[in-house]
């Protein structure tokens, strides 16, 4: 893989607690950024840092709820001296279902943490960027942002809204020195995975395990999108399953 240089730079990283969030944050610090870990598993949060050492700060925090978020921003900023970039990676799969039989909580509890948690974020710390005149931020977006899948309404629905908030901060914000756009990083072995396997429910949950790629590609992919590498992608879902955005991370 390749190596890319984050000195200096701070890093907010939502869902940091497992999957491609604590890869992620793993890959950041090892790159020399500061890393703040967002998420509501205090302790797995906690256990990161520690590994991680002094480059990161554990601050538990529901991204469904603004003050929260905005809190955290606040935090990152005050410890770290500003905030570099945002990843909006929290997500949640449920209720995997045909909508007809979906739990509306359950269902609307998705849309508050995939589109309304990726709002909070960007709404938090998008005055910070444009003060400082610059800023990356990068939401984990899917395939199911752009088409349906059998099960997965809430999922797919809150992630084309996060696809379009994504644009539209994009449109609104790149003028100002902001970089903003989504990874589609296609299936990636985590424990929604093991959620998706356990459905039995649409061609994604017969997949064996073995098709899955790591979380550390996507991770190092989040890395090059730092770059002006990933430049004539801003306002767009970059997707990991195209070879050649692979060849460009480095990753083949």
């Amino acid at each position: 893989m390749k190596n890319y240089s984050m000195d200096g730079k701070t890093v907010m990283i939502t869902g940091a607690s497992r999957g491609i969030g604590a890869a992620t944050a793993r890959a950041f610090a090892a790159a020399g950024a500061n890393v703040a870990l967002i998420a509501r598993s205090t302790d797995a949060i906690a256990e990161l840092a520690g590994e991680i050492g002094e480059k990161a700060l554990a601050i538990p925090c529901d991204v469904a709820r603004y003050n929260n978020v905005a809190a955290a921003v606040s935090a990152t900023a005050e410890t770290f001296g500003g905030l570099d970039v945002l990843i909006g990676n929290a997500g949640v799969i449920d209720p995997i279902g045909h909508l007809h039989d979906n739990d509306p909580d359950t269902w609307s509890r998705t849309i508050d943490i995939n589109l309304k948690g990726v709002m909070h974020g960007m709404r938090a710390a998008m005055p910070g960027m444009i003060a400082q005149g610059h800023g990356t931020i990068i939401t984990i977006s899917s395939g199911a942002a752009h088409g349906p899948v059998e099960g997965w309404s809430a999922y797919c629905a809150s992630k084309a809204g996060a696809f379009m908030l994504t644009r539209t901060a994009d449109l609104e914000a790149r003028e100002k020195g902001l970089r903003i756009m989504g990874l589609s990083p296609g299936t990636v072995a985590t424990d929604m995975q093991r959620e998706i396997k356990a459905s039995g429910i649409n061609p994604v949950s017969q997949l064996d395990w073995t098709d899955h790629i790591p979380p550390e590609w996507p991770a190092q992919a989040l890395l090059w999108m730092c770059t002006g590498a990933a430049d004539g992608y801003l306002g767009t879902d970059i997707s990991l399953r195209d070879e050649d955005i692979r060849q460009k991370v480095g990753l083949i």
